[in-house]
């Protein structure tokens, strides 16, 4: 089954190759004004031009922050239009998402290429001005928001504000981690910047203060964030709800600050640049006053410069304050691509080459380091790497899920050295700690080790793991399933991105006991596997657990979440029940009537699977064929073909009971919602009590299971 986003790009690209793909520059006599205007300049108007003819979008930011990307990209940004993907690269991240056209302008004039699903670039443009005149429209390369692995050059998806800026934290961190494990004093491989352009809203935003917060902490002087100060949102201006000293702030961050008093004003955005150049021990802000909607007659800071288009007089009338033709639509004037082709186009060509030639002498040194690089580009494993998974004896008093994917995790990182990872303050006991010699702490004197402290921003560390990601890792982040909560925008990204990002989830039902409803997880499960493209898998017993992370490393194209228990769950004899291999389909016949006709059928997922043996083990005794179903992952299951789905489910087989200490949602697509259907499932938030005496007041029991289905089959 392919997923969404996939299935989208096939549509998209069938349409492109139909014809719907290309499109020139319309060119024209130049502008008053030097080139360097002119570009500025002609940025502005193709975003005024695309939002007035979609009719819909953002022209403000873009108009005022023209002559900030314009320097960046022009002057700084060490990046090869022609390969984007290029692994040496500056990364440029729009955390102002909703200014999209001022990316699409930037990767059209700079001329960026497409690439394909391998990141090798294809001899057509990432964005035509075709693309440019189809702004929001059905299918096109330039959506409202920039989508990362739709649009390439894209770096990663963004519109929900300060999510971009963890991102960006992430990628300064596998930055780090690369050059500290893979460069050598002959041979520096890695070395790029990371620049994030975000504005007031992000800064508002909770998750940048837990991201800047980390990332001062790891002093990540490969950090630049490039704020937009135009004190005005949606509702009017900031001075409603927004009075922060910034630059106090990020101070006490631990962060290098400079100010630019006017976004026009290149010349001292230059200087702030070659500041950060200069900073060896800190993230750097640099703080651009400027004004939204910049050379419109509209009075400044106006809600309709920011968040709808001009109109067609205030279009004329900025442009004609531009010295531009009026009545000219998506004006590209003679030499601008030119100029853009000379610039950060002979620069980025030049420094790739260097980098190549250069990594191709490091494979004839490093053979192995270099082996690795290649493997981790192209989203492969190490071989044999699946032979390092536990196999765990049966043992009826058994682990904690949690534990026994804690063995697996690590005898898995120890083969994949790639996989690193960690927990918002909680690594002792969601079991993610990677213990193995050489594993060590991330910090400044250890860039290159494998275990990520995020502190408690279980927020930041999912969009930072999504950065993480973004750079060809394969981060894991972890925190109780209960704090998924705080998490979901990263996660959901996650999945739009299709990045394989490991969501951690320990303490994942009423097991929590005596903690109370707090921190007793209930509707978490059915709203991650409401999330389309995401993998949810809540494993039974130990080699469940093993069998849930080589789904996890096998799935390179979407986001896994792992959901355990704090609680001990007895590890199945394999001899008298099934393969747990099973995992992999995402459903399968634990135990199974003698004659594989059963009356009735038990299933569940996670620590309810063992009640459900014993309640089998019980109504064999009584003579009543039962059938054991364990369902770790609904969304593996539903990728099955019907004839698969069936033998497990069998469709005349009607009574079915499903248990899960959850909410119910979802379940009636397995049980049915004939007379011969239960669930036994949460209704409620929980309470505070001793385990045993939550699963007697919940129903979670046994004896309550087997009378069901004693019901049931009479």
């Amino acid at each position: 089954m392919i997923n969404p986003a996939a299935a989208r790009r096939v549509e998209a690209a069938e349409r492109d190759s139909a014809g719907g793909g290309a499109g020139g520059a319309q060119s024209g006599a130049r502008p008053a004004g030097t080139i360097d205007e002119i570009c500025v300049n002609t940025i502005r108007t193709l975003a005024m031009d695309a939002v007035q003819k979609a009719n819909s979008g953002h022209p403000g930011t873009p108009m005022g922050l023209a002559p900030v990307a314009y320097q960046l990209w022009q002057e700084r940004l060490n990046y090869d239009p022609l390969d984007p993907a290029w692994p040496n690269r500056d990364r440029f991240v729009l955390s102002v998402g909703h200014a999209s056209m001022l990316l699409y302008s930037l990767l059209f004039l700079a001329g960026v290429r497409a690439t394909d699903e391998h990141d090798v670039p294809l001899d057509t443009p990432a964005v035509s001005l075709d693309e440019i005149k189809r702004f929001r429209q059905i299918d096109s390369k330039t959506p409202g928001h920039p989508e990362y692995r739709w649009t390439s050059g894209v770096e990663t998806t963004t519109g929900p504000l300060g999510q971009g800026l963890g991102n960006s934290v992430g990628m300064a961190i596998a930055e780090r981690w690369l050059a500290a494990t893979y460069n050598r004093p002959d041979a520096p491989l890695f070395d790029y910047n990371v620049y994030a352009l975000c504005g007031d809203g992000c800064m508002m935003e909770g998750v940048s203060a837990e991201a800047a917060s980390l990332a001062g902490h790891l002093k990540l002087s490969n950090l630049c964030w490039i704020y937009d100060s135009n004190h005005v949102t949606i509702e009017g201006g900031t001075s409603l709800a927004y009075s922060d000293d910034v630059a106090t702030r990020f101070r006490g961050y631990g962060w290098h600050v400079e100010q630019v008093a006017d976004a026009n004003d290149r010349a001292s955005l230059a200087k702030a640049l070659a500041a950060f150049d200069a900073v060896d021990d800190r993230p750097t802000l640099i703080i651009v006053t400027s004004v939204i909607g910049y050379g419109s007659p509209k009075k400044a800071g106006t809600a309709s410069a920011h968040g709808e288009p001009l109109g067609e007089d205030q279009v004329r009338a900025a442009k004609q304050a531009y010295g531009w033709p009026e009545d000219a639509h998506f004006l590209v004037p003679d030499g601008v691509l030119e100029h853009f082709a000379q610039g950060i186009g002979a620069r980025g060509k030049s420094a790739r080459a260097e980098w190549h030639a250069r990594f191709d002498a490091y494979k004839k040194q490093y053979p192995e380091l270099g082996a690795q690089l290649d493997l981790m580009r192209t989203g492969g494993l190490p071989s044999g790497w699946e032979a390092a998974l536990p196999v765990f004896p049966p043992d009826p008093k058994g682990l904690a899920t949690r534990d026994s994917s804690g063995q697996v995790l690590n005898a898995l990182a120890a083969k994949v050295p790639w996989l690193l990872g960690g927990a918002a303050d909680l690594a002792p006991s969601t079991k993610t700690l990677l213990k193995f010699d050489g594993a060590g702490s991330f910090a400044p004197q250890t860039y290159g080790a494998r275990n990520f402290h995020f502190g408690i921003r279980e927020h930041a560390m999912g969009s930072i793991a999504n950065g993480i990601a973004l750079s060809k890792l394969r981060p894991f982040a972890s925190t109780f399933l209960i704090f998924s909560d705080y998490m979901k925008p990263p996660i959901r990204l996650a999945s739009i991105m299709e990045l394989p990002v490991t969501f951690v989830f320990t303490h994942d039902s009423i097991g929590v006991g005596e903690d109370g409803p707090t921190h007793q997880p209930v509707e978490q499960l059915a709203s991650l596997r409401a999330i389309p493209g995401m993998v949810v898998l809540r494993p039974a017993d130990a080699n469940e657990a093993a069998q849930a992370w080589y789904v996890t490393l096998t799935h390179t194209d979407q986001p896994v979440c792992i959901v355990l228990t704090r609680q001990a769950l007895p590890t199945f004899d394999r001899a008298r029940y099934a393969s747990a291999e099973g995992v992999r389909r995402g459903a399968y016949v634990l135990a199974d009537a003698p004659n594989g006709k059963p009356k009735v059928i038990l299933m569940a997922t996670g620590s309810e699977v063992s009640m459900c043996v014993d309640v089998y083990e019980k109504l064999a005794a009584d003579g009543i064929a039962a059938r054991v179903v364990s369902m770790p992952s609904w969304e593996l299951f539903e990728r099955q073909d019907t004839a698969y789905k069936d033998s497990v489910l069998p469709p005349d087989v009607t009574a079915r009971i499903a248990v899960e200490q959850a909410a119910e949602l979802g379940w009636d697509r397995y049980v049915g919602i004939s007379k011969d259907a239960r669930t036994i499932v949460m209704h409620t938030f929980g309470a505070s009590a001793p385990l045993s005496e939550l699963k007697k007041k919940f129903g979670f029991t046994p004896e309550a299971v087997y009378e069901t289905a004693k019901q049931l089959v009479k």
